[in-house]
């Protein structure tokens, strides 16, 4: 057994602390990573706040990239010493969603907030969140986990593309398939939203229009490419009219997670504009929309999944695209931050400040 420290929860809405954790030597198929940088998800904070009901105790993170230390018999992915990325939904390659071009739904691995992976707190079976646990200073994966990475790129670069800019930019460039010329608004400013924005001005999309509750985001927006910032009214769709020729916008992306923000993004979109869900909301936050209004609208409406994405082939593709300065990730890190500074990451997130906080171990 090998022991780190790790963000450990052991309850809903408990506070989470840094405990010691015992992980497994690698097995067939198994390899072992020193987390080098892991970035605080959204997603992490839902497995403490109740959002997601996964089992206890919990080590959190999953956004990280590191260096392999160690791997097991079998293993042909990875050798000692590589630089990878993380993905924390790896496809079965197997099943029927997998075999039909949609891994990101993958029966094996999708919508499974934890598992047991035969570590230990304390002597108790721990649970790792999203097969990852990645808060921790090593981590145990399946091979299938595990993504090159080129050594140029810089930790917390590639941390994020597991994640932040893979959600986000995915949700750009595979499920709305955004094209230059569209305009684009984008609810919500963390680090997918931010991601999504910067994706949208690669593509050529204008206006890109970035709505947030705070006027603090408003630096934040410009920086990843906004042409314009709006801070969130009741009045939003007569705003965002006002900026795409009396329309609405082609496409509106949704990275919060509640019904109201969904509907406010659906009444700011044109006459037959595509309307994207990122932001993963409570199973009891119902959204309602009329019958004629579904119909007379034209409007479409649908969910990005971790970007519709295959992290197989597109994080090669982000690494090449952020060395290239095709997509910028700097500007998403607003803190860099220790293991024990987690919490207090948490505490900002959920006050709606700043974008990412990036753990360098």
């Amino acid at each position: 057994m090998t022991a780190v420290s790790a963000v450990v929860v052991r309850e809903p809405g408990a506070a989470p602390a840094i405990e010691t954790v015992e992980l497994p030597e690698p097995g067939s198929g198994q390899v072992r990573v020193r987390v080098r940088a892991a970035g605080v998800c959204h997603s992490d904070l839902s497995m403490v706040n109740g959002t997601l009901r996964p089992p206890y105790p919990l080590v959190l993170g999953h956004e990280a990239a590191g260096e392999v230390v160690a791997v097991g018999d079998d293993v042909t992915r990875a050798r000692v010493g590589d630089h990878v990325g993380l993905n924390w939904q790896p496809a079965c390659r197997m099943c029927w969603f997998c075999t039909h071009g949609q891994p990101w739904l993958c029966a094996t691995s999708s919508g499974i907030p934890a598992i047991e992976n035969g570590a230990t707190v304390q002597g108790v079976p721990a649970y790792v969140t999203l097969g990852l646990g990645a808060f921790a200073e090593e981590v145990l994966v399946p091979e299938n986990a595990v993504i090159g990475v080129p050594d140029a790129l810089d930790w917390a670069s590639a941390a994020l593309l597991g994640c932040a800019v893979l959600t986000g930019t995915g949700a750009v460039r595979n499920t709305a398939r955004v094209a230059q010329g569209d305009s684009v608004l984008v609810i919500g400013l963390g680090g997918v939203g931010l991601s999504v924005v910067a994706a949208a001005r690669a593509a050529g999309a204008g206006p890109v229009i970035a709505v947030d509750v705070s006027e603090a985001k408003k630096a934040l927006a410009e920086a990843a490419g906004a042409t314009d910032f709006v801070v969130a009214s009741d009045a939003l769709a007569k705003e965002i009219r006002s900026r795409t020729s009396g329309r609405g916008a082609d496409h509106a992306f949704e990275c919060v997670g509640r019904s109201s923000t969904i509907r406010a993004a659906w009444r700011a979109t044109r006459r037959g504009g595509q309307v994207t869900v990122v932001g993963m909301g409570r199973a009891d936050d119902n959204v309602e929309l009329s019958a004629l209004d579904i119909f007379s609208s034209a409007r479409t409406l649908r969910s990005s999944v971790y970007g519709n994405s295959d992290p197989d082939r597109d994080i090669p593709v982000l690494a090449a695209d952020v060395l290239s300065g095709t997509i910028g990730v700097e500007h998403l890190i607003t803190d860099r931050i220790g293991l024990d500074q987690v919490p207090a990451a948490f505490d900002r997130m959920s006050r709606g400040e700043g974008a990412r906080s990036v753990v360098i171990f």
